[in-house]
Order: C-alpha cells, then sequence, then structure tokens
C-alpha cells in the first residue's frame, strides 16, 4: 500500500480495525476517469481508497464540471450516501490508476455496528471536510482569481508535493506536483473562469514562484504562495500591484 494522507480515514484506524475492514470488502483496480461513483445515483457500495488520487465533483446547468475536492490514499468514499440513504451528492473518478477496497453499504454498516470508534474516526473526518468546504467559499468571496490558484497550489504541494530538484541548478529546490488536473479543471475548483487561471498561472510563473507544464506544476516558493492569501490588514495580497 502506498503512503495513506495523514488524517485520512484509513490512517485513522488501528491495524484491527483495518483488518476487519478489509476482510468485509474486496479490492478493485481503476483506470483513470472511470467512477467510483456516481452524482444522483443511489448508494450500493462505499470505497476506501489504498492508492492513486481521485476527484471529486458536481455537473454545472451551463454545462461542464465543478471540481470540489480531490481526494488521495486513505479517502472513505460514499459514505455519506451509505449511511443517509439518500442519492450520491458528486462523482467521484480517478485522476490516474487507483485501487480501492470495495464494500457493501450492508457491509460497511455491520463494519460500523462492530467497530463503535470508527464512527467517532467518520465524524471528525467529515468535520475536517465541512471546515474545507467552508474556508473555500470564504476565499471565494475574498479573494481574487490569482489568490485562490496560490490557495489550491498550497494544498496540493502539501498534501501531493515531492521534493523537487532542478537539473540545471539555475533554480533553488522546489516542491513538484504531478496531478491530471487539466486547467478546466482547476478553473471549477478555484470558482473561476479558464482564461482567469491561466492568467494567474502566468503571474505566478513571471514571479518566479511556479514553473508549470503539462499537468505538472514545481512550486519554488511555498511561502510566497501561503502570502498570495494572507496579509496583516486585508487577508488579501495580491501580486500583480
Amino acid at each position: 500500500m502506498t503512503k495513506l494522507e495523514p488524517g485520512s480515514f484509513l490512517a485513522e484506524l488501528t491495524t484491527v480495525e483495518r483488518d476487519d475492514l478489509t476482510a468485509r470488502g474486496r479490492e478493485r483496480r481503476y483506470e483513470r476517469g472511470e467512477l467510483l461513483c456516481m452524482e444522483g445515483e443511489s448508494s450500493t457500495a462505499v470505497a476506501v481508497l489504498l492508492e492513486g488520487r481521485v476527484k471529486a465533483y458536481s455537473f454545472i446547468e451551463q454545462g461542464g464540471q465543478v471540481l470540489l475536492a480531490v481526494r488521495g490514499p486513505g479517502a472513505l468514499i460514499g459514505e455519506v450516501a451509505a449511511i443517509d440513504e439518500k442519492p450520491h451528492s458528486a462523482s467521484v473518478a480517478a485522476l490516474e490508476t487507483a485501487r480501492a477496497i470495495i464494500l457493501s453499504r450492508a457491509s460497511f454498516m455491520d463494519f460500523l455496528q462492530a467497530n463503535g470508534r470508527v464512527s467517532v474516526v467518520i465524524l471528525r473526518t467529515l468535520c475536517r471536510l465541512w471546515r474545507e468546504a467552508d474556508s473555500q467559499r470564504v476565499e471565494l468571496g475574498r479573494f481574487d482569481a490569482t489568490s485562490r490558484v496560490a490557495a489550491r497550489l498550497v494544498e496540493l504541494a502539501e498534501r501531493f508535493g515531492a521534493p523537487y530538484e532542478d537539473p540545471t541548478a539555475m533554480k533553488s529546490d522546489g516542491i513538484r506536483i504531478t496531478l491530471n488536473l487539466s486547467q478546466e479543471e482547476l478553473a471549477g475548483w478555484v470558482g473561476a473562469s479558464r482564461e482567469a487561471v491561466s492568467k494567474a498561472l502566468s503571474t505566478l510563473r513571471r514571479h518566479g514562484w511556479i514553473e508549470t507544464g503539462r499537468r505538472r506544476v514545481i512550486v519554488y516558493d511555498l511561502q510566497a504562495l501561503r502570502d498570495q492569501t494572507r496579509s496583516e490588514n486585508t487577508g488579501i495580497y495580491l501580486a500583480d500591484t
């Protein structure tokens, strides 16, 4: 198993709880773009991500998608629909080759009944996700597109980044983010147009804070990106000014 995200559902389980969970389910492999669950459909199963990353998204009336979140190894997927017996509120698809433990809804509920502590783990996980969602809603009202893009890059660097050493030695070492997200998906995530996101990335590149390539970003100054969404007086620092 690849390294689990700290604070993720599976990372919070004990060895005994993990073994019980695994015994009740089956492992399945997903290719990039393959759905783990579909918005509007009734819940029949719950997934626990072992490897790879997935995106949660929702369709909009005008066409296209709004990216809601990116989840990594250890994430629990579909638990809300399984618990409240309502349709899925979002779709989840693999961003890359992924593996997950799949449990039927009945098996998942039996697992919770047999392991009472796990319900508290789920509550803590959901509280963290709700806080993240609230924070992003605040960003949408307070920050410009450049600041919101910077905030998402900080999140991705901290969660999925790997050390990067510049082979030309022209720049300081950085953090490499390799993730199959298009500019359209990033735009949906930050609540901006593709053109605004392209301009924001150009601004961050011009300052030397990042370098971009095909579905990858190298962050050279993580603190500068953090400062982009932080100011002692207003909470907003505009690098363009």
